[in-house]
């Protein structure tokens, strides 16, 4: 641009006409590089600054049922009518102890009439055997009387027969009271069946009959439980196999108890296979310690220290 300078105008006034074109020839549109440099700075700190996340928790929680091992319905062993009841329910018995009895009078009386058969046959065998000792001893006297030509030989033969056919009638007697005694014990088992005993050391339950009651083979008559060991069985991600190893201690709290203790127990089974279905891997534990608060059949979470 070409300034041409007339005579007569003030040095001053060219100065401000030039300084005020300068001005108009930037854009406003366009940030300085200072400005936009210093946006893009914040920009970056920004995006460099770390988004808060929630810390792993420390214990993993699964849970599962209080349960015992020994824990049974027992069943009528055959058809009968109930005579009597003889535990309720709450009641602490001991193994083979009776719970309750069937009306047991013509198994009895079965029973004796067998007893009774038996001491017969016994009896028959000892006489049929001490005749076979006699016919024994007969054949072998005439068997030297015959060697020294007393008798004929006829008469031998006799004795010989006599003493076989004995050995024969004391077989036949034996395997009638082989029978006697297997059709007594039959009725005695018969006769067992109609004492409802409790399994194991426990407590009853529940009671499913009453006195005077009809029951058929399998009907359920009481549910005994065992009281402990008390156990508890839950499932756990597949991420623990190989952390969760029997011997470890686990911490149990009850779910909907508000008993708020903390109990301790000994990890005694682990699955040493992996459930396809669920990824998860079965684990057992024994309570151990002071286990008045706790009952077979509660919920309960176990509390396993946590894996990344």
């Amino acid at each position: 641009m070409k300034i041409f300078v007339r005579t007569g105008v003030p040095i001053l006034a060219i100065a401000f006409w030039l300084t005020a074109n300068i001005a108009c020839t930037n854009s406003p549109a366009s940030p300085s590089p200072t400005v936009a440099a210093s946006e893009s700075t914040r920009v970056m700190h920004a995006d460099a600054e770390p988004s808060s996340t929630p810390s792993q928790p420390t214990e993993f929680l699964a849970s599962g049922p209080i349960i015992v091992e020994n824990e049974v319905d027992v069943t009528a062993q055959r058809d009968g009518l109930v005579a009597k009841i003889l535990a309720e329910p709450g009641t602490a018995v001991k193994k083979a102890q009776l719970l309750a009895t069937l009306d047991d009078r013509q198994i009895s009386a079965d029973l004796e009439a067998a007893r009774a058969k038996t001491r017969s046959t016994e009896n028959d065998l000892r006489n049929w055997e001490a005749e076979a000792k006699v016919l024994e001893s007969d054949y072998a006297r005439a068997q030297k009387m015959w060697e020294a030509q007393i008798i004929p030989k006829e008469q031998l033969e006799h004795a010989r027969y006599k003493a076989e056919s004995d050995q024969w009638d004391v077989k036949r007697v034996s395997e009638l009271l082989t029978n006697a005694k297997a059709t007594e014990q039959s009725l005695e088992l018969e006769t067992e069946k109609t004492r409802i005993a409790a399994p194991f050391d426990g407590v009853v339950a529940r009671r499913y009959v009453r006195a005077g009651q009809s029951v058929v083979k399998n009907d359920r008559l009481f549910w005994v439980t065992a009281v402990a060991p008390l156990r508890i069985r839950v499932t756990l991600p597949e991420k623990f196999l190989g952390r969760v190893r029997p011997g470890i201690v686990v911490g149990i709290t009850t779910v909907q108890s508000s008993d708020l203790r903390r109990y301790s127990a000994k990890v005694i089974e682990v699955s040493p296979v992996v459930d396809p279905s669920s990824d998860t891997i079965e684990v057992l534990a024994e309570l151990t310690g002071d286990t008045a608060g706790l009952r077979p059949g509660m919920r309960a979470d176990v509390h396993v220290a946590n894996v990344p």
